[in-house]
């Protein structure tokens, strides 16, 4: 007899605080480095960068991305792309 496995525990507010953060930075370096691409030198006044979407941190599942976009922190870009929602 085997027994069912347990269905999946929702993701704790601390979990949830911790891949925001990790989100949020990953973003801020992949716009870094987007930036850091568009100037031609070092004298180049340079771009902002248009990166508003990222593929979120593999290090949390999938769960805690889906409870982030429930909650109204992220949304959907597409092509498992997320970005941060604005807050008013």
């Amino acid at each position: 007899m085997t027994e069912s496995q347990p269905a999946p525990e929702s993701p704790t507010p601390e979990e949830l605080r911790k891949a925001m953060k990790a989100f949020k930075k990953r973003l801020k370096l992949t716009r870094l480095d987007d930036e850091a691409k568009l100037g031609h030198g070092p004298m180049s006044s340079g771009k902002s960068s248009g990166v508003v979407a990222i593929m979120p941190p593999l290090q949390y599942p999938k769960a805690v991305w889906e409870k982030l976009v429930e909650n109204g922190r992220l949304k959907h870009a597409g092509h498992g792309l997320y970005q941060i929602v604005p807050q008013q």
